[in-house]
């Protein structure tokens, strides 16, 4: 497997105050966006600049280094802890095709923010702070549905990356439990830190004003969805043809993998006879899952299975402890254009009928709406954020094609229907409602205190942070190249 580096949201969470604060709001995707603990007050204007038009262009693409042509060697030790040559090179050459300042020499910067983060998993081992699969999953799960809504659909973004939803999993796992256990680390370190609305006042008050936080321009949306059905003729003839690949394979006409790089509709496998490496259960759909790990007979074909994807028959491989190795051949019933048609004309007769006060928009998410994520909320849309689950969306963490919509309404109004990709990756239609629209401003101390108070907490969260690292990096066995002990570092005691 190549190795592939998530860099910039595992950065921000390890405590280079410059460097976070520089970057923060353009590192991490909308859904999983960490928040920088730094001064982010200059900032905060141009990150959240409500750009609704976010496309394939924000998802990274893998970075490996088959093409590059060098040694690789270890260059630095934080304790018992190597940092390679290909870490700090992976990591150039993805901040490059990304545009990001790393705020000095990467060559310096690079490496010294992975000794912060090694300090910091080395001292959550220490503290035995541990993070659950299905916490790194979640977090997958947010930062693939996000980079959907961005491309547009799955296959899309499978096309876009070369590489199949699985193999995303796959590959975020490690440096994304990595980021969730220097999150927690650093949690447990400012625990105890508190600020007073006396500390709040005091630090604003001789503040100039092009210095105090703008507050973008915050949002409520209610929603109502509509799943366009696909008929059952064409669900059946996805599943004739998978029985007829499982009968061609068992009677030995063919083979697995040729059918699976002849029709699987999964980009990232197909023509690799769809095959998928040693998986764990939380890097698959769960119905998958259900089905794959309870195959024993290689020579067997499962049974059809449905995951949010599509159809399935799967081929065992092998096993290896808690993993398989398999094939698969997934196929997709398609959505006709008519079915589309259809519910948005549907909706738009219940946009109609919500005008005409026949029923109110809060009825019609809790009785007509697909959507189960807003039906009890009456179609309230939320999200989770920094300091937990919010109704209130900046522009910038809407879906984009909810955005595009809610831009141009007022507020009260009711959308005409539309089609949006939903966060299983799947075309809906949709209405939306306006339901309030707080405008961008200049925070105030009456109306605005979080903000504010957000604001100095960080900034003194930020100075323990500081203290500790600096703490950890006299007291740690450090040993670099001779090329790197002219950097410029952000923190002292590197060069021993």
């Amino acid at each position: 497997m190549k190795r592939i580096y998530y860099i910039i949201a595992s950065l921000l969470l390890i405590g280079v105050t410059t460097f976070a604060s520089r970057s923060m709001g353009h590192f991490a995707s909308k859904a999983t966006e960490p928040q920088s603990e730094s001064n982010t007050v200059k900032e905060t204007t141009a990150d959240d600049k409500e750009d609704t038009d976010s496309v394939s262009k924000d998802i990274p693409k893998p970075i490996d280094l088959s093409g590059v042509n060098f040694l690789d060697e270890v260059v630095w030790v934080v304790g018992d802890e190597a940092i390679l040559r290909s870490d700090i090179e992976m990591m150039r050459l993805q901040g490059e095709q990304e545009g990001y300042d790393f705020g000095g020499d990467p060559d310096c910067r690079i490496p010294e923010q992975l000794a912060v983060q090694k300090l910091f998993l080395h001292q959550a081992a220490i503290d035995s702070i541990e993070v659950s699969e299905a916490e790194v999953s979640q977090v997958i799960d947010q930062q693939i549905n996000a980079w959907i809504q961005m491309a547009g659909s799955r296959e899309k973004l499978e096309d876009y990356r070369k590489q199949s939803i699985t193999k995303m999993r796959q590959e975020l796992h490690d440096d994304f439990k990595n980021r969730q256990l220097v999150q927690k680390m650093r949690e447990k370190l400012v625990e105890d830190v508190k600020v007073t609305p006396a500390d709040v006042r005091a630090y604003f008050r001789n503040l100039p004003e092009d210095s105090i936080p703008f507050v973008p321009t915050e949002v409520e949306v209610q929603i109502i969805t509509s799943a366009p059905r696909i008929p059952i003729e064409d669900i059946n003839k996805v599943k004739d043809d998978l029985r007829d690949y499982t009968e061609r394979v068992t009677t030995g006409k063919t083979t697995f993998a040729t059918l699976a790089r002849l029709y699987s509709e999964d980009p990232g496998t197909a023509r690799q006879g769809g095959e998928m490496d040693y998986t764990g259960r939380a890097h698959l759909d769960p119905a998958f899952a259900a089905v794959a790990f309870n195959l024993t007979d290689p020579k067997k074909i499962s049974k059809i299975v449905e995951s949010e994807l599509g159809f399935h028959i799967i081929q065992l491989i092998d096993k290896r402890g808690d993993k398989i190795k398999f094939r698969h051949i997934l196929r997709k019933p398609k959505v006709p254009q008519a079915s589309i048609d259809a519910a948005l004309l549907r909706l738009d007769s219940i946009a109609d009928d919500i005008r005409a006060e026949k029923f109110t928009f809060e009825n019609g998410a809790t009785f007509i709406s697909d959507d189960k994520d807003t039906r009890n909320s009456y179609g309230l849309m939320s999200f989770q954020n920094e300091d937990g689950r919010t109704s209130k969306f900046r522009m910038r963490d809407l879906p984009t094609e909810v955005a595009r919509v809610v831009d141009t309404l007022k507020v009260g109004q009711i959308s005409k229907s539309f089609t949006m990709i939903n966060d299983k990756g799947k075309t809906v239609c949709a209405i939306v409602r306006l339901k309030t629209r707080i405008d961008g401003h200049r925070a105030t101390i009456t109306e605005d205190f979080q903000v504010m108070r957000n604001v100095v907490l960080a900034r003194e969260r930020d100075k323990v942070i500081h203290e500790w690292v600096k703490k950890k990096v006299a007291d740690t066995y450090v040993r670099m190249d001779d090329r790197y002990k002219n950097c410029n570092f952000e923190y002292e005691g590197w060069v021993k």
